[in-house]
């Protein structure tokens, strides 16, 4: 039965390569010879997709995705900018599991196949594709994003119905639904600015972002809490504010180079050059005779059948 086109509007924002590899580490691998191709990401993937839908019924979907994973201008500002995630001896590919590798261009297949838009953009990441959709479609439709990932949590702007699905805990099956109330309550923080504010701040080692010593999530929370934002922070201290003392002060002037870019490595990119395009749910599979091969070329007919019933277009 075909989706309601009379509910009200909502785009669903996928966080792709945080899904797919979660997709990768949660799903059995069930290839009887390791000679096949491995297929549980793309799997995961497609049933993730299917059960998103089903429970939040969007009338709008993007797959987002990383062109660059680690953007050169990023890099420039943060030297140490993932850095970790470097695969030895290179500059440039982020390191992934073998068996990973090769589900990645059968994931886009099916996605172009069933016809759901995927998008990624030269020089930006997920998140910055993500953060554009945001800022296009703010007072036009409800937002959700679906995430591992907390740096997100920064676009969460309950006014506008912009919503972060973090599935760092729960999946996409029990997401936590982050809301203002959420940021307040879990991390002390009133709004996703704030919330950026305060990730700047206390640094994330995951990103390879050093934070300024001595500050982790609460005391970072208290201080934006106490001036209102990072940069009245900084006037507080540059001003002398005699309540920022002793190691805090030290700490806070000693991190003024990073906290000079950090803001702009960390805030998501809000007119990142995406095409215009009006990612609808697709109201018939684009190319079902690629689909039909691609399932049985590798097995996947169950899952696709499942992503197609949500759809409306079994």
């Amino acid at each position: 039965m075909p989706l309601d086109p009379h509910r009200p509007e909502k785009l669903l924002l996928l966080d792709s390569a945080s899904l797919y590899f979660r997709a990768f580490y949660g799903v059995p691998d069930q290839r009887k010879d390791e000679s096949e191709t491995p297929t549980n990401a793309l799997r995961g993937f497609l049933d993730m997709i299917a059960t998103l839908v089903t429970a939040h019924r969007p009338t709008h979907l993007v797959a987002c995705w990383d062109d660059d994973w680690r953007p050169q201008w990023r890099v420039d500002l943060v030297p140490t900018y993932k850095t970790h995630r470097l695969t030895d001896g290179s500059a440039t590919a982020e390191e992934s599991p073998d068996d990973l590798t090769p589900q990645v261009p059968l994931i886009r297949e099916a996605l172009a196949a069933v016809g759901i838009t995927r998008l990624g953009v030269a020089h930006h990441e997920a998140d910055d594709v993500i953060g554009t959709f945001v800022a296009r479609n703010r007072g036009v439709r409800a937002v959700d994003v679906v995430t591992g990932d907390r740096d997100l949590l920064q676009l969460v702007d309950d006014a506008h119905g912009i919503r972060v699905l973090y599935t760092g805990k729960g999946g996409v099956r029990d997401p936590d639904v982050v809301t203002q109330a959420f940021l307040r309550e879990k991390y002390g923080v009133d709004t996703g600015a704030a919330y950026l504010d305060m990730s700047v701040l206390r640094g994330d080692t995951s990103d390879g972002l050093p934070g300024v010593k001595g500050i982790g999530d609460k005391t970072a929370a208290a201080l934006i809490a106490q001036y209102g934002s990072l940069a009245a922070l900084r006037a507080a201290v540059d001003a002398g504010d005699p309540a920022i003392k002793g190691a805090r002060r030290t700490n806070l002037e000693a991190a003024t180079a990073y906290l000079d870019v950090a803001p702009t490595v960390v805030r998501v990119v809000p007119d990142a050059p995406l095409p215009d395009v009006d990612p609808v749910l697709p109201t018939e599979v684009a190319d079902r005779l690629a689909l039909d091969e691609l399932a049985a070329r590798h097995g996947i007919e169950n899952p696709v059948g499942r992503l197609l019933t949500a759809l409306g277009l079994a």
